[in-house]
């Protein structure tokens, strides 16, 4: 039976007390609730209990006062998904060290404006890891030591070796729920990647609004992200959600193709599957030609990242009989604070607010949006708004205005209270004096049986008006020519307004995204 969501949760933050380490309730915790022997983390090398994850927990913050790091110093993160990547992020907010945690596959010239940025002190990073960043090794005036998690390499220290020398006990040092934990980065879907500050308390919170109430997560599910852990999306499906409730999460140390994600779901059958649009689709494609017989113990799936587009979610229930959960979050607000939710599915919109976080639409003199179908900019308001962007101030003034936070996002609100996903503010345009949604286009074209991928972005026609171009993705064995050019349009054509299907058709073998599976429609516009 389907647990519905409590719409009437009320968040009074102040539950929370005072002083607040966020490691205490999300790892110590289950020392006392007795999951000593629960497995925490099933990784590349083999199980983990919840035991080794407390005990390793403790061995790093020890270590951040061995190699003389004083509560608040910045450490950073570039590591795989593997038991050391939470082992390294928890033992740091435990000792109220500050984890900045990377993407790992940015390139070397990210690397070096990022971790002098944020002034790490210390760099955690994977052996494969490495080979990246030692064009600019010489170049961080700010880094005074460098760990490897894995195999040797030089003259680095091992994490593995230092732990060894460490105690597994630590006492929680004193933190407030207020004060910065962690540090993440924004995917730079639009630009330059920007660090957001996130508060101890914003763990908890995102762990029970949506972990709880919309997941309904429990000890017995065996959780499987294909988001990674570096990112906010990853970081709640695969830590906050499944440590909060003491559940057991699957890891994938490299990057999750198609493929890999239906091995690991055939390999582990987890209960929860969290996935994004791309990979879904994607997934469906493989799955048309090698379906999985296995009885699965799959309840739930999550998607977000982008917009789900509402063809992908209907197949994907034809074969599994399992919702997807499409949502939308933010690095800025931690996780999913607009989603479908169970017992209230609508494919092909954002669902509803999540119970604790308020939405609201303004148009472009800042006014709010009264009336259904009108667009506007959506805005949010919950617990779990951060300090702001590090170093950039205008940036931060421009987003956060008051309890609110500007997300960029256009929607419009139906007459049911479902939200619907038109584009990016800097992506919508208009057409012959009428909106275009990139997203309703790309939906359209996705829902033909032989496009996989699509993006459209504004292109001057002869007269210098703006019209719909598309970039797009055929799936394997399909040949792109003129004649498909005229069958998309014809398609797109018969499905939405007529202002809207593309003028223009390219066919590409991928589209540039980042590591987080969005489009960059930007990249497309150069």
């Amino acid at each position: 039976m389907v647990e519905k969501v409590d719409k009437n949760l009320v968040v009074d933050e102040e539950s929370l007390p005072r002083e607040f380490n966020a490691a205490t309730y999300f790892i110590d915790r289950h020392m006392q609730e007795g999951r000593a022997d629960k497995t925490s983390f099933i990784d590349k090398d083999g199980e983990h209990s919840y035991s080794e994850l407390y005990e390793n927990v403790n061995k790093v913050a020890n270590l951040t006062r061995t190699l003389g790091l004083k509560q608040e110093t910045r450490i950073a993160m570039i590591l795989q998904d593997t038991f050391d990547n939470p082992v390294v992020f928890w033992g740091c907010i435990k000792a109220g060290i500050i984890p900045v945690t990377l993407n790992t596959l940015l390139t070397k010239e990210h690397y070096l404006q990022i971790l002098n940025e944020c002034r790490a002190r210390v760099l955690f990073i994977s052996e494969s890891l490495y080979e990246v960043i030692e064009p600019v090794i010489n170049e961080f005036p700010y880094l005074e030591k460098i760990i490897i998690s894995g195999g040797e390499i030089g003259q680095y220290d091992t994490l593995s070796d230092l732990l060894k020398e460490e105690s597994n006990e630590f006492e929680a040092v004193k933190t407030f729920r207020d004060e910065v934990a962690f540090w993440l980065y924004s995917s730079g879907s639009t630009g330059t990647p920007k660090g957001v500050m996130h508060r101890h308390s914003s763990l908890y919170w995102i762990s029970e609004l949506y972990g709880n109430n919309v997941l309904n997560i429990n000890e017995d599910d065996v959780v499987f992200s294909v988001a990674k852990l570096f990112f906010a999306y990853g970081l709640g499906n695969g830590m906050a959600f499944p440590l909060g409730a003491g559940a057991s999460i699957v890891l994938y140390h490299d990057r999750v193709t198609p493929d890999a994600a239906i091995d690991y779901i055939r390999k582990y059958n987890p209960s929860i599957f969290y996935g994004v649009p791309t990979l879904y689709a994607a997934m469906l494609a493989k799955l048309s030609e090698n379906p999985i017989e296995e009885q699965l113990k799959m309840r739930l799936c999550v998607s977000a990242g982008e917009a789900l587009p509402e063809e992908t979610g209907n197949r994907w229930k034809k074969i599994f009989n399992v919702d997807i959960l499409d949502g939308v979050g933010s690095t800025e607000m931690l996780h999913i604070y607009l989603s479908n939710q169970q017992g209230d599915i609508n494919y092909g919109t954002s669902g509803k607010n999540v119970p604790g976080y308020e939405l609201k639409l303004v148009n472009e003199e800042g006014e709010e949006v009264q009336e259904n179908g009108e667009i506007g900019e959506l805005l949010v308001s919950g617990p779990t708004a951060p300090e702001g962007y590090w170093n950039n101030r205008i940036k931060t003034k421009d987003t956060f205005r008051g309890r609110w936070a500007f997300t960029g996002d256009k929607y419009y609100r139906d007459e049911k209270g479902y939200y619907h996903y038109c584009g990016r503010k800097d992506e919508m345009f208009k057409s012959g004096g009428n909106w275009v949604s990139p997203f309703e286009v790309e939906a359209t074209l996705i829902a033909h049986d032989k496009v996989l991928e699509a993006a459209i972005v504004p292109h001057e026609d002869d007269s210098g008006n703006l019209k719909p171009k598309a970039f797009v993705f055929l799936k394997d064995g399909v040949a792109g020519d003129d004649g498909l050019k005229k069958e998309l349009q014809d398609f797109v054509k018969s499905k939405i307004e007529l202002w809207k299907y593309p003028r223009w058709i390219e066919f590409v073998d991928s589209l540039p995204k980042t590591a987080t599976g969005k489009i960059q429609r930007y990249k497309l516009k150069e």
